[in-house]
């Protein structure tokens, strides 16, 4: 019957002392029938709960309804204006350069409150005190630098992984701004500025027109040395360093080498550097011919690159009207057991079988 009626007492309250009295009554009668363990457990009445109304039901002074709790049983506690006295520091712009346990030790040696550290972190946890400590940042640009037209901004980034032998594996490719798409990259086993060179020299080849893209990097030895500022020059390349000489990241080039890391692969056995140059390689062709990119309405990066896919969002907008309306026919042509009930009781009508 308590399992039909799904009656509970877990998570309620009871303020009134007649209907918790009421409770203990039904209780103490079934006590000769069965174990009081088993009748708490029927009711969903918490062993202390029980106990502690049968204490406070015995102390006639203070009954069973609720009420706030009295000084005298917690003779220790904080006085009011103690508590008052801590709220004021807590909240006090004048202390707001002073940790919490420090205050609770500052507000000892001026004599105002003698309470422990934890007390007040307590009190500030359960009063919801917020002090006065926010800090003003400087804003931030929610979008960085954009292109617009292909190889008019490149980006360049060096990642690590470790093999399972614990060797290192040095990730470096160069991505174009504006499509996202790869344009060079590699695998090596070592660290050295002259692989940033060959890259540069392969993503040069991508260049077909006479502009002279932006290159952002960052600081790291790698990018910043004779060699490369030879490649650069030759190459018709301007360097920008990000975080140094503009306040942009990076991040296009992170976002990429985070995604082939954590979605491709980890998930994979990296056990020698020919896996993770044959992994890397996969991923590379498969972002830039097959991965549709979020910014781009379902083109891809060598698309954007090479402005083949110009009718693409069209298209697909197009093919998902279609599909929703094929969609709405296909349900509407089916018909549930209430449907078929409805259509035989209309006269002159019969169920299509």
């Amino acid at each position: 019957m308590l399992r039909a009626s799904g009656f509970s007492l877990a998570g309620e309250r009871l303020p009134e002392g007649a209907a918790k009295d009421g409770i203990l009554r039904a209780i103490t009668s079934a006590k000769p029938l069965l174990p009081l363990a088993v009748i708490l457990r029927m009711v969903h009445l918490e062993p202390g709960r029980y106990h502690a109304w049968n204490r406070r039901g015995a102390a006639l002074a203070c009954g069973l309804d609720d009420r706030s709790s009295c000084p005298r049983t917690s003779p220790s506690q904080l006085t009011p204006s103690e508590v008052a006295t801590v709220k004021g520091m807590v909240l006090a712009p004048e202390y707001r350069h002073m940790p919490l346990g420090t205050l609770a030790r500052y507000a000892q040696r001026i004599g105002k409150v003698f309470a422990s550290a934890s007390t007040w972190t307590k009190l500030v946890r359960e009063r919801g005190w917020r002090r006065p400590r926010q800090r003003v940042h400087p804003p931030k640009p929610t979008v960085g630098v954009r292109a617009s037209q292909p190889n008019q901004i490149w980006h360049i980034d060096t990642s690590v992984i470790k093999l399972l032998d614990g060797t290192k594996v040095y990730l470096q490719a160069v991505l174009d701004n504006y499509s996202r798409k790869i344009l060079a990259w590699t695998v090596m086993e070592r660290f050295a500025p002259s692989n940033t060179c060959q890259l540069l020299l392969a993503a040069g080849k991508h260049l077909v027109t006479a502009s002279r893209p932006l290159l952002y990097a960052d600081s790291g030895v790698e990018n910043v040395n004779g060699a490369v500022d030879s490649i650069l020059f030759t190459a018709c390349l301007d360097r920008i360093l990000a975080q140094v000489e503009v306040a942009f990241s990076n991040s296009l080039i992170e976002a990429y080498w985070r995604s082939v890391k954590h979605q491709w692969l980890f998930l994979n056995t990296l056990d020698s550097v020919a896996r993770v140059r044959a992994m890397v390689e996969f991923h590379v062709n498969e972002h830039n011919t097959k991965m549709p990119h979020p910014a781009f309405s379902g083109q891809t990066p060598d698309e954007m690159f090479f402005g083949t896919g110009a009718k693409v969002p069209e298209e697909l907008a197009l093919a998902r009207g279609n599909a929703r309306a094929a969609r709405m026919a296909a349900n509407r042509a089916m018909s549930c057991e209430r449907c078929l009930g409805q259509q035989a009781t209309l006269p002159g009508e019969t169920i299509p079988h």
